[in-house]
């Protein structure tokens, strides 16, 4: 049985993201904040931030690559090296 868990396991699974069913697990924080305070508000948040991470794990990003790409994708494809306000 020992053997077996040795097989289907591997140190490189140790990388990938944590996920309950297909829930990202970065959207637990939500969760337990509804089951604290459980008000129609919080309940809908906790169900927008399920589908964000879904969406955006649907996309193949991760929650940290994503808003690195979207501040990014903000800021322009011009970078400066003098700041406007040091000209």
């Amino acid at each position: 049985m020992a053997s077996s868990f040795r097989d289907s396991a591997h140190w490189r699974d140790s990388a990938r993201d944590a996920r309950f069913y297909m829930v990202d697990a970065n959207a637990s924080f939500p969760l337990l904040l509804f089951l604290i305070h459980m008000k129609i508000w919080t309940l809908l948040l906790a169900i927008f931030f399920m589908v964000f991470f879904s969406v955006v794990a649907r996309f193949g990003f991760t929650v940290p690559v994503f808003f690195r790409w979207f501040r990014s994708t903000l800021a322009g494809s011009r970078k400066y090296a003098i700041p406007w306000w040091k000209e």
